[in-house]
């Protein structure tokens, strides 16, 4: 089986001899080198950018044909076009709220069209070498459109997307214009991964709170297909850097370093140049250390890497110059001969320099202010071969949810960075031994493999999972075997609930009269003397026969089976119920607390309604809610039902479910068809005999026999039950 990555970028440069013919060099990115170390059972193939704008279409074709024989397909963009999705919309609009520098992220109409325009590009690409069989993983935040693009060409394509950064919260991601268009887009995946818990649950609030649709824990129905995100933390090739200290070109630089440096306490601090890794923060904690703790000076050094990125960019530019000035400041104020506080280096590390470098460093000091994960972090413990080492680490980071163990800072306390330099200095030998075995235990089970082959995994799952899901939803082969068994049958019972199945929910419950196109479909159905037509539904007895009383032969059951109506006559199931005070006060607390929130009296039930509260805060509050009333219920035999945006107290007694049982005990059908859409519809699910025909409009159910994705089909699907007659 063949599996596409489709990135950004492809794992090798093109680049232009001076022979005027073209090399490939090896990419140095985390993820073409996290991705590059995988084992894979699968045939391997990669689509992305090349690294090189060209113009003619000769040289494009003789790339693609040169590239194609290591399985990388790349996508030719022109230097505008690259400039305004890369450059623009993805690393000037997307990157800084992501990373939270709101103030930092450009909206700009040409950087999102290009952004768009792009995306397209790479869905063309990976469309002309793909096929159904196929697996496609996007990955991160570049190609956001990607995965919707590509299922709308083709349903049936297996996708998944990882999200490399941080996801974040919805009160920053909700100030993109094209918000629900990114959402959009990465709801095409099958699986949506994540680094953390944290970016999986602002993602599962993003798409609640912007598209208004409900997940169920990590599950999300978009139109016939489930939805999974997961957090899946991102780790390195921990073989390779637990190694790095016995290679002979690593021995090598690691004498250079000593030498260089001297019998000195190394701190190290690796990054590209980027605002949102807390570099010049991290120099004034550096500074402030060495002003609060001069018994240090001379002894320590602080190693400060940065890598060269986009410093010819205005913003880069000026952290450049910054970066440069408070460097001079401290090596200037506190130098001494044979000594300087901080060595900068401004370049790119080949690999043995800088393992070496991670090998001899005494303190790894890894403080960005935000950062989807960071494999710096988890290097530097690999390759700290004797143990003795302290990794100070920003709790702002994605690694920061795995290493514990290191000293966590919030990388915008400066004095705090000041102490924890202090701190890992004077840290015992045991306790340092003990932190790093028991992160290294951890990285060394948590690989680049493992996360590789995690992710395969829960994406096989899925996709196991909409296999079978496949059965279940409404097919047409489905609806003509119903329709001929409805045909064919002598004594029917349709049972049907109301809110949510025949009339879509309204804001205002009384605004959810039933339209003449249901009551002419109802009139029909009880007309045909084979039918028993029954409404089962959580309304009272009143709002019911206000609705249908007036139409002959149906049937009706009020509040979930504690009232019903038959040969034109209402019966109660049991005696109304005088309410506990503490159950309404319990409520009311509520409704004062939840805005838009509300409490419906029946005559045997009571509930708390939030349909028009905000998603996030509704849940919480009716978790909240029913935590307080369980113990009460419980003393009383009440049962609380967590149904569709309603928290619903009643007596135990009777449910949709011992309506049904009820009906059956009372005569003999050979077709029963019940429709519901909510969690108190199950138990008449359940109640039905196997043979049964059960519908869930909405989520899939396990009780429910199919699925109808959305209420506006359960009409039509009636109808055709109905027409089958004079077929």
């Amino acid at each position: 089986m063949k599996l596409f990555i489709v990135s950004n970028r492809l794992p090798v440069k093109v680049k232009e001899n001076e022979q005027g013919g073209y090399e490939f060099e090896r990419s140095a990115g985390g993820l073409a080198t996290g991705l590059s170390s995988l084992d894979s059972d699968y045939e391997t193939h990669w689509i992305g950018w090349p690294g090189i704008n060209v113009k003619r279409k000769t040289t494009e074709r003789a790339i693609t044909s040169s590239l194609k024989r290591l399985n990388y397909h790349p996508v030719f963009l022109s230097n505008i076009q690259y400039n305004n999705y890369y450059e623009g919309y993805s690393n000037s609009t997307l990157w800084p709220l992501c990373h939270y520098f709101y103030s930092y992220s450009q909206q700009r109409k040409k950087y999102w069209e290009t952004y768009r325009e792009v995306n397209a590009l790479f869905c063309e690409k990976v469309l002309e070498v793909v096929d159904d069989d196929t697996l496609v993983w996007v990955q991160d935040y570049q190609l956001m459109l990607l995965p919707q693009l590509l299922r709308e060409q083709r349903p049936n394509l297996r996708i998944g997307y990882f999200h490399h950064i941080p996801f974040p919260s919805y009160e920053l991601f909700r100030v993109l214009p094209e918000r629900a268009n990114l959402l959009q887009g990465l709801l095409g995946a099958d699986l949506v991964a994540f680094h953390t818990h944290d970016y999986m649950r602002h993602f599962i609030s993003a798409v609640e709170r912007t598209l208004h649709k409900e997940f169920k824990l990590n599950e999300v129905m978009v139109d016939n297909r489930a939805v999974h995100t997961e957090a899946l933390p991102m780790g390195i090739n921990y073989d390779l850097y637990s190694q790095v200290y016995h290679k002979k070109e690593v021995r090598r630089n690691i004498l250079k370093v000593q030498k260089q440096l001297g019998n000195r306490n190394i701190i190290l601090s690796v990054d590209r140049l980027d605002y949102s890794k807390g570099i010049l923060h991290r120099l004034v904690g550096f500074e402030s250390f060495l002003a609060h703790h001069p018994e240090h000076i001379g002894k320590v050094t602080l190693a400060m890497i940065v890598v060269p990125s986009r410093d010819k960019v205005e913003k880069y530019a000026e952290m450049k110059r910054k970066l440069d000035e408070r460097v001079s400041s401290i090596n200037g104020k506190y130098a001494k001969v044979g000594w300087t506080p901080v060595e900068y280096y401004y370049r790119s590390f080949p690999f043995e320099e800088l393992a070496a470098m991670y090998c001899v460093s005494d303190i790894a000091l890894v403080s960005p202010l935000r950062d989807g994960m960071n494999l710096v972090a988890k290097e530097y413990v690999a390759s700290n071969h004797d143990s003795n080492g302290v990794l100070i680490l920003s709790e702002m980071a994605g690694a920061a949810s795995e290493l514990k163990e290191a000293i966590l800072i919030n990388p915008n306390d400066t004095e705090q960075i000041a102490d924890a330099i202090n701190q890992a200095l004077v840290m015992p030998e045991e306790e340092k031994k003990m932190r790093m075995d028991r992160m290294k235990a951890k990285i060394s089970k948590q690989t680049v493999n493992k996360w590789a082959r995690d992710f395969m995994d829960e994406w096989h799952n899925v996709i196991v999972r909409n296999k079978q899901l496949e059965n279940k939803f409404l097919s047409d082969t489905h609806v003509d075997e119903i329709a001929t068994h409805y045909r064919n049958a002598q004594r029917r019972l349709i049972v049907l609930d109301y809110d949510g199945t025949l009339m879509g929910f309204k804001n205002n419950p009384m605004d959810a009269a039933p339209t003449p196109e249901i009551l002419e479909l109802l009139h029909s159905l009880c007309e045909d003397e084979c039918n028993k037509v029954v409404i089962n539904s959580g309304r009272d007895a009143f709002n019911l026969e206000q609705w249908f009383g007036h139409i002959n032969n149906i049937s009706l059951a009020a509040e979930h089976g504690a009232s019903y109506k038959e040969h034109g006559a209402w019966h109660d199931t049991i005696e109304r119920t005088e309410w506990n005070n503490q159950i309404l006060n319990a409520m009311q607390a509520f409704v004062r607390k939840t805005p838009e929130a509300w409490i419906e009296k029946k005559s045997t039930a009571l509930a708390w309604h939030y349909r028009d509260v905000d998603t996030w805060l509704g849940m919480l509050r009716a978790k909240q809610l029913m935590q307080i009333l369980f113990p009460i219920c419980s003393m009383e035999n009440l049962q609380i039902i967590n149904g569709n945006k309603v928290v619903e107290v009643k007596p135990n007694e009777y449910s949709k479910g011992t309506e049904i049982q009820r009906l059956l005990a009372l005569e003999h059908y050979d077709f029963m068809l019940a429709i519901g859409d909510d969690t108190t519809d199950e138990s008449m699910f359940r109640a039905m005999p196997n043979h049964g025909i059960t519908i869930k409009v909405g989520h899939i159910s396990d009780e429910a026999r199919y699925c109808i994705n959305s209420q506006d089909k359960v009409i039509p699907f009636l109808k055709r039950l109905l027409n089958s007659n004079n077929v």
